[in-house]
């Protein structure tokens, strides 16, 4: 389902920066959604993390096949080396049955956090193992739509900036920054639109 504010964080960008303008016209049909499932959300941002789209995608598709249904249950039934066999590395798989284990614990309040400011629901993230603020910052936008997110650190919206307002020079973290102020309140919707700009297929956490 798309966000309730997407229209209008669309029309507001198109309106203040041409370079965005042009990339939601090409992408007229599409938009951010959210599969509901903070654990999934969550499991599929750690094999994301340090690889290229594709590649996460390829790790992801079996992975899900070895733990069908995607649950904290199946992945702690999985051996490490059934992980492995999906393409993790030994500190992602690591990584997964801790986190699996937290939600099977009750350890992981997710009922709290929709209504916890986006600094907030990141502090909280952080402290589970094998998450770092990239991380939480996906699961702000996939999982909680939150509209005004900006992945610094993510190497496709560097990449994105750098060839639509840079002539491809690299981007720093304080232009990244700068150029985004534009932006606001809806830099979640910027950042997804710049990376249809380089895939126009849209990725679900």
């Amino acid at each position: 389902m798309k966000p309730a504010y997407w229209d209008q964080a669309r029309r507001a960008l198109a309106r203040d920066d041409a370079v965005l303008a042009g990339i939601i016209r090409r992408h007229p049909r599409v938009h951010l959604e959210s599969r509901g499932d903070a654990f999934q959300t969550l499991a599929r941002s750690i094999v994301g993390q340090q690889i290229s789209v594709k590649a996460a995608q390829s790790v992801w598709d079996r992975f899900g096949a070895q733990a069908r249904p995607m649950t904290p249950a199946s992945v702690l039934a999985l051996r490490a080396d059934a992980l492995r066999s999906c393409g993790l590395s030994a500190r992602k798989a690591e990584y997964l049955q801790d986190l699996a284990q937290r939600f099977a614990a009750g350890l992981v309040h997710v009922a709290r956090w929709d209504a916890m400011p986006d600094e907030d629901v990141i502090a909280d993230l952080v402290q589970v193992r094998g998450i770092g603020r990239w991380t939480a910052e996906m699961f702000l936008m996939f999982n909680l739509l939150r509209p005004d997110v900006l992945p610094v650190a993510d190497l496709g919206l560097q990449r994105a900036v750098s060839l639509a307002y840079r002539r491809g020079r690299p981007v720093t973290a304080g232009t990244l920054q700068r150029i985004a102020r534009g932006w606001a309140p809806w830099r979640s919707v910027a950042t997804w639109y710049l990376w249809r700009s380089l895939d126009p297929v849209p990725v679900a956490y």
